[in-house]
């Protein structure tokens, strides 16, 4: 299995159908969140993928994205009914 790290990716669009497009596209890498903040495990090629395909729907004039690693994540706590993050075994892109 290729090595992936872990992100943090947030957007902020003030558009309603950019905030769709960008939607679309967030939840093709992530493997959880909630609204507009996703985790996403990465390898360095789904990290540029996933930047490229953000590039294409935002404007960066009016919209913002945010792409955090998080290293050491195994250490991560959640609290409330929040849930731990996990890398799955296999992605599916279609």
């Amino acid at each position: 299995m290729p090595d992936r790290d872990f992100y943090l990716a947030a957007y902020d669009v003030t558009d309603p159908e950019r905030l769709q497009a960008a939607l679309h596209v967030l939840k093709g890498y992530a493997c959880g969140g909630q609204k507009s903040v996703f985790e996403c495990f990465l390898t360095v090629r789904e990290r540029g993928a996933l930047l490229a395909e953000v590039r294409g729907v935002l404007d960066t004039r009016e919209d913002r994205f945010m792409l955090l690693p998080l290293p050491g994540h195994r250490s991560i706590r959640g609290l409330g009914i929040a849930v731990k993050p996990s890398d799955p075994e296999f992605y599916y892109v279609g």
